[in-house]
């Protein structure tokens, strides 16, 4: 595997214990529908959590999160739609990004709720 599917793997791992020691109850990871991809689906209490993770080894070039742009929100909100669709749920949903910069063995975890919103 190559090496920066690792680190996106590794910061998956740590996005979900993250939001599981927050309470989040945890339905899906790497959830795929067509071409587009939820890395995680949870609940936090009644409301569906579209969770986008971005993990980098550096923020040298920009905080991970600010690689969600208008593109990738458009793909989370069509993939939503379907999830919704797929698994007939009628719930209040939002997205967020933990945006996770691993280096030296250690984690720096920024959790952005209500990330965006869409149009």
């Amino acid at each position: 595997m190559a090496q920066h599917n690792q680190l996106g793997k590794q910061g998956e791992q740590i996005a979900r214990q993250m939001l599981e020691e927050k309470g989040y109850q945890i339905l899906e990871t790497n959830w795929r529908h067509d071409k587009d991809e939820i890395d995680i689906v949870a609940m936090d209490g009644d409301e569906l959590v579209i969770v986008e993770v971005k993990t980098r080894s550096t923020d040298y070039y920009g905080h991970p999160e600010d690689a969600v742009n208008f593109r990738k929100e458009a793909f989370l909100i069509r993939a939503t739609e379907a999830y919704l669709e797929e698994n007939e749920l009628d719930c209040d949903s939002r997205f967020d990004i933990v945006s996770i910069i691993l280096k030296d063995g250690k984690s720096d975890i920024f959790h952005i709720q209500d990330a965006f919103y869409p149009e």
